[in-house]
């Protein structure tokens, strides 16, 4: 018998994990969010399955691209609109963050 964990188990043990950390905050684990890799998982499977076994190109640019506007966009309104520690969060330069809201006109 292999002592290789499965996908699915390995899934369950970080939900397990999250829902342990949430707990021990005092979050209500019933309303917690899923875990942000779940909800892109979701996500992407969700848009696989629409394009209808069309052809899908360059998927990794399209979902990198539609993920890092809105990621740009809630970090700096956590940060109630302070650029340098929206960059510092994200773990980029200043400059960095200002030229990627240029680009994604926000």
């Amino acid at each position: 018998m292999s002592t290789a964990a499965t996908p699915a188990a390995v899934r369950r043990a970080k939900s397990n994990a999250a829902l342990r950390v949430s707990k021990g905050n005092g979050e209500d684990a019933a309303r917690r969010e899923p875990p942000l890799r779940e909800c892109v998982a979701r996500a992407v499977r969700a848009y696989l399955v629409s394009t209808r076994g069309r052809s899908t190109e360059d998927l990794f640019r399209m979902v990198l691209a539609e993920v890092e506007a809105p990621l740009l966009v809630e970090v700096l309104a956590h940060c109630e609109g302070n650029q340098t520690r929206a960059a510092e969060i994200l773990g980029i330069t200043r400059a960095t963050l200002r030229k990627k809201l240029a680009e994604h006109h926000v």
